[in-house]
Formats: C-alpha cells, structure tokens, sequence
C-alpha cells in the first residue's frame, strides 16, 4: 500500500493531522486535498481526540496549490474541481468539532497561509514566512484567502500580503494577528502540544458549543450550527426520549418538558 499523502494519528486527548509530501513542500495537489479530506474526517470521528494539530511533514508547513496541478486546467475545471473544491476541503476543517492549531516550523504561503487561516491557532516559528504571493503569477487566492483570512487578519493585513506582496515573519505576523505564537526554531511542535494539553483539559462538550458559537458570530457557518446546538440540547430531554418511544409503539407521546 503506498504511503499516505495526509495521515491522522491519535496521542491520547490530541490528534495529529500531518501533511506528507515534503520533497513539494507539502504543495496541494487533488490527491493531496482528498488525503487531507480523509484525514480531517478521522479526525472528527476520533473518541477522545480534544483538540487536532495540523502539521507539515519536512522543512515546509504547505506551500500552498501545486502550480503544475492546476496550470493545464481549463478555466471551468479550475474553478470546480480546484478552487471549489479546496473550499470544501478547507471548510471541512475550519469546521471540524475539535478547536484545531496550526504549527508552523516551515513556511506557510498562498493556499497554506489559507490552510494555517482555517484553524482556530497558529504556531509559529520565528524564521517562518507567510504570505498571499498568487497575484506575482496572475492569479489570486483562491481557497478563502480573501474571505476568511479577512475575516480573521483583518483585510488590510490581507491587502498587504494579497495587494502589496509583503512576506511577515512570525514575530509581524503576530503583532498583526495572523498568529497567535511565535515561538524560537525547533519549538513550534511542542509548544502546539503544550497548548492543546490545556485545551484539552477544559470541558469537551462546551468548548465545542464554544467554538460554534464563535462561529456563528464570525460568519463561519451559521444554519448548520445553529440546528446542531439546538438539536444537541433537545437529544439531551426527555421530551425526544418519549417521541421515540411513542413513535416505537404507534402512540401519542407524553412531553414531559424536563
């Protein structure tokens, strides 16, 4: 069996996402976005997995889209097989359960820095690059990197990488909030770890309601989220207990309203 291009491996409360594709710096190509698909959905379902790192095998987090994936793309399979697509796979885990930390050791540019953007934290080491370098090659960011990192750098950070090309090293791009940490050479993982140790100690059930209703304040989502917080309290009542049992039997149910 050939090795896998994105694994998920549970360490107790933590889950480790890994991209595997260092000899490309772990550049996106579909392969790679439908492994990492599969991953974030092990992940999901993982018993007892608190909080996920996402991390990039080698000496590059992501470099982002593979330009020799996409280049020889018409314009309509560029648009719905790469960049709707990386949307989905990036949606999927901007809305993962678990709250997520990106770790930086190596550089995040284009589609990483819109990766790094879809988790809750970035870790990053202090010789890191990030950056929104498509404009250089003509094209622009395409998996969110105009929208949610908006939304969470705040858009004229985004107009400098995006507009004005400028590359931040982790210590400028925490005093901008593109990064929550900036941590010496070496240190990225293990501080993650650290930090997710602490995550995972609070309350499971209310730091994922916490995190949906960051959510639904920041424009993340909004109907799936609200039906799942809403759901999730009526499955806790007794009132769904006797709806199904009633429905079981073929009678009128008895709400009790507890």
């Amino acid at each position: 069996m050939a090795e896998r291009l994105v694994t998920f491996e549970p360490d107790g409360a933590i889950g480790i996402v890994t991209l595997r594709r260092p000899e490309k710096f772990n550049a996106l190509d579909i392969p790679m976005l439908r492994a990492l698909e599969a991953a974030l959905d092990e992940a999901e379902a993982a018993d007892g997995v608190r909080v996920v790192l996402v991390c990039g095998e080698g000496k590059g987090f992501c470099a982002g889209g593979d330009v020799e994936a996409w280049a020889e793309m018409s314009a309509v399979d560029f648009q719905v097989q790469w960049v709707r697509y990386g949307h989905r796979v990036f949606d999927r885990l901007a809305r993962l359960r678990q709250p997520t930390i990106a770790v930086l050791a190596g550089h995040a540019l284009g589609g990483g820095l819109e990766l790094a953007a879809a988790c809750d934290f970035r870790v990053a080491e202090t010789q890191v690059k990030l950056g929104f370098p498509e404009t250089s090659i003509g094209v622009v960011p395409g998996w969110s990197g105009t929208q949610r990192a908006v939304r969470r750098f705040g858009a004229q950070a985004v107009r400098r990488m995006a507009l004005g090309g400028e590359v931040f090293l982790a210590t400028d791009a925490m005093a901008w909030g593109i990064v929550d940490r900036a941590v010496e050479t070496g240190k990225a993982f293990a501080d993650a770890k650290a930090w997710a140790g602490k995550i995972a100690e609070r309350g499971p059930l209310a730091t994922e309601a916490a995190k949906l209703m960051i959510a639904i304040a920041e424009g993340e989502e909004s109907a799936a989220a609200t039906e799942a917080l809403a759901s999730g309290f009526v499955a806790l009542t007794s009132d769904l207990r006797a709806g199904v049992e009633a429905f079981k039997a073929k009678q009128k149910p008895a709400f009790s309203r507890s």
